[in-house]
Parts: structure tokens; C-alpha cells; sequence
């Protein structure tokens, strides 16, 4: 009896150590999982979406006034009735005749109140009254020039004259409009008209006469 409860006792015991030995090998003496003590990077802040531009009118370049320039033509206009005032100074028959339109609708009205019809009558009349003209001294003063669009000017002045004809001296003053045109790259005078600053009373209607300066008494 007393042999068969030891052997009972030996039983026990050896399936207690087997057990003991099955635990100190199980998964659940496996190494400690480790934790990772290195700080996470922080997360970047979340940014706002972005905001649509205003829907604004595009901004315009500031607009300045254009510089004031010459008026295109006019140097050309003026270098044409340069060339007239010259030509008469010299008695120089070309070079007053090319500044007039050579066409027989050319008009002058003279000095003298009579009219120069066409271009041909022009030159001959010059032509006859040039060889006995001499020393002759043109001034003119007040010179206005007026742009009449790209193909037209007018020219007025006041002019003084003087010369002799004939071996006479003379002398005159007066008024002075040329009408150019453009025709090309060339400007000719188309009309001149030219009067007398200064004319005869007997010439001048009574309704248009200047009424005479009213005298006044000097102190005695």
C-alpha cells in the first residue's frame, strides 16, 4: 500500500517538473517587445486653402497726353514761302514761279487791285517787270500759318517794300495771304492775295470808314 502511494507521489511530481520545464519554454517568456523612444516628427500644421484672388479689373497704364510736336507739314509750308519772299528779293524768276501751282486756275489778286489769271500769265508778267526792277528790300512781319488739314495752309503777313523801277525808288506796305496745297511731297501756292495796308479814303465805303479821332482840349 505504503509502495504504491509513492510510486503515486513519483508520478506526480515528474509531471509537475515536465510542466514546469513546458512553461519556461513557452512564447510567453519571449523577450519584452521594446518601445521606440524616439520622438515622432511633428506633424506639419494643416495650411488653409488658399484663398481665391479678388476678381479685380486689370489696372490700366496711366495715359499722358501726347508731347506737344510740330504740326506735320508746316515746316514744309514754311520753307515754300521762304523760298517766294527770296525769289523776290533776287528778281529770281524761277524760283518765285515754282512755288505757284502751274495750272491755269492759278489766282492772284494784286497789290495794285487787278487779277492774275493762270500760271502762264503769272510768269509773264515777272518775266516783263524783273529786268528793269533792282535793289530791292522785302521785310515781313507778323507771319501767321495755319494748317488746313494734311493738304492745305494758309500763310498771312505783313509786308514792306522797297526797290527801285526804273531808276525810280519806291516803296509800299500791305497785307498778305497765301492759300498752299500739298500735292506730293511738294507745296504750292494755289491763291495769293495781297492789298494795301493803308488804302485811298476815296476807295473806302462811307459805312466802312475809320471815324476820325475826336480832339480834345489841351489844358490852357
Amino acid at each position: 500500500m505504503i509502495q504504491r502511494n509513492l510510486q503515486a507521489l513519483s508520478l506526480v511530481l515528474l509531471i509537475s517538473a515536465a510542466a514546469y520545464a513546458q512553461n519556461a519554454n513557452s512564447s510567453t517568456t519571449a523577450r519584452p517587445r521594446t518601445t521606440n523612444t524616439t520622438p515622432s516628427a511633428t506633424p506639419a500644421p494643416a495650411q488653409s486653402p488658399a484663398r481665391p484672388a479678388p476678381n479685380t479689373p486689370a489696372t490700366r497704364p496711366a495715359q499722358t497726353s501726347p508731347a506737344v510736336s510740330e504740326v506735320p507739314g508746316s515746316a514744309a509750308v514754311l520753307a515754300a514761302f521762304n523760298s517766294l519772299l527770296n525769289g523776290i528779293r533776287q528778281r529770281d524768276l524761277k524760283a518765285v514761279t515754282e512755288v505757284y501751282w502751274n495750272s491755269p486756275r492759278l489766282i492772284l489778286f494784286n497789290n495794285n487791285g487787278s487779277v492774275t489769271r493762270g500760271w502762264e500769265q503769272m510768269r509773264a508778267n515777272r518775266e516783263s517787270s524783273y529786268p528793269v526792277i533792282k535793289d530791292v528790300k522785302l521785310t515781313v512781319r507778323d507771319v501767321s500759318l495755319i494748317m488746313l488739314g494734311r493738304d492745305g495752309a494758309e500763310v498771312s503777313c505783313l509786308w514792306n517794300q522797297e526797290q527801285t523801277y526804273k531808276d525810280v525808288p519806291e516803296s509800299a506796305t500791305g497785307r498778305m495771304t497765301l492759300v498752299f496745297k500739298r500735292f506730293g511731297q511738294t507745296w504750292k501756292a494755289v491763291h495769293l492775295h495781297t492789298s494795301a495796308d493803308k488804302p485811298e479814303p476815296t476807295r473806302v465805303l462811307p459805312s466802312e470808314q475809320t471815324p476820325a479821332p475826336t480832339p480834345t482840349n489841351s489844358p490852357e
